[in-house]
């Protein structure tokens, strides 16, 4: 798999060109603010009365109706909540020119059919792999974000070249723009959310918190130990990988894990995790995500007031304080 940097990507395709950005939240302030600063004519579409209006405007980037921006644009960025944008679409499909690229940052969308695009719409993904504020906090260093990129449709022949252009406007090319697919990137994307970083990694941090504290450790020497040390093996897997940064630490941290590890993530957690990637394909978390939006999000709700009133969260407040 090559990646495609600055120096492989014409910036042609965006040249003369206007984006409308939908949505300006995590991603869409970000990538709306880097092209922007690319010299990218940008749009923000909103809806009426957004509260998201004064901050865009504070930041220097006009906004429209969303169906406004999307009549004007020849690029229009699909950047609201996965579960958001086929509603989204419905309204500004009338409004979206023939000639017109429609781009998201997730493969959800299309691979589970939440939205089926009109056929003379090319329709492209460049998908930063990071939040919002890092890919805009990079850019602003002179760095970039990797993201990947893939093709649904291709009406115009131009798909890709508008692709890559886009992902080097707002600093992938600086890092790497990787070929993929909605499909892939999705359904990697949804399992890793589920099985590993946001999901596996907090709940292994929380169990082993509440496990030394109910050993009589204190909470606060529980926190350091369980939650505080994730920010520096993250920083030496990035830097060094996960072989060299096993050799980095001390012969007693590196035998626990190579002893301790293991016993954690055994065969029956990977076989729990297969289980997770085939309802991931199947679509069954696609229409969980429909079924919790239509009813208000109650799991979501819950799932944060649990979150706040965590022992762990006492710790670390603790130790701000």
């Amino acid at each position: 798999m090559e990646a495609k940097r600055d120096a492989d990507i014409d910036p042609r395709p965006l040249i003369g060109k206007r984006v409308a950005v939908i949505g300006y939240g995590n991603q869409g302030r970000a990538q709306s603010l880097n092209l922007k600063d690319s010299g990218v004519d940008v749009v923000v579409g909103l809806r009426a009365g957004s509260p998201s209006r004064d901050r865009a405007a504070s930041d220097g980037i006009p906004t429209a109706l969303m169906t406004d921006a999307a009549a004007s644009a020849d690029i229009v960025m699909l950047l609201a909540p996965d579960e958001a944008l086929a509603a989204i679409y419905r309204e500004i499909e009338p409004a979206l020119q023939s000639s017109a690229a429609l781009g998201f940052s997730h493969g959800l969308a299309i691979r589970f059919q939440f939205i089926v695009p009109r056929h003379d719409l090319d329709v492209f993904m460049v998908a930063p792999k990071g939040p919002g504020t890092a890919l805009r906090s990079l850019y602003q260093e002179g760095k970039g974000m990797v993201a990947l990129y893939a093709i649904a449709q291709d009406a115009s022949g131009q798909a890709e070249a508008i692709a890559l252009a886009y992902g080097k406007a707002i600093g992938s090319g600086r890092a790497g723009i990787l070929p993929s697919s909605f499909a892939e990137e999705c359904e990697a994307d949804l399992f890793n959310e589920q099985a590993v970083v946001w999901g596996a990694v907090p709940e292994i941090l929380i169990a082993g918190f509440d496990t030394l504290v109910e050993a009589g450790v204190s909470e606060e020497v529980a926190y350091m130990e369980c939650v505080g040390e994730l920010k520096l093996i993250a920083e030496l897997i990035e830097t060094r990988g996960i072989a060299a940064m096993r050799e980095a630490i001390s012969n007693t941290a590196e035998l626990g894990a190579v002893i301790g590890g293991p016993r954690i993530v055994d065969q029956s957690v990977r076989d729990r995790m297969r289980a997770i990637l085939s309802e991931v394909r199947e679509g069954r978390f696609a229409d969980l995500l429909r079924d919790e939006e239509a009813s208000g999000y109650p799991r979501l709700r819950s799932a944060r007031q649990q979150a706040r009133q965590l022992r762990v969260e006492s710790a670390r407040r603790k130790l701000l304080d």
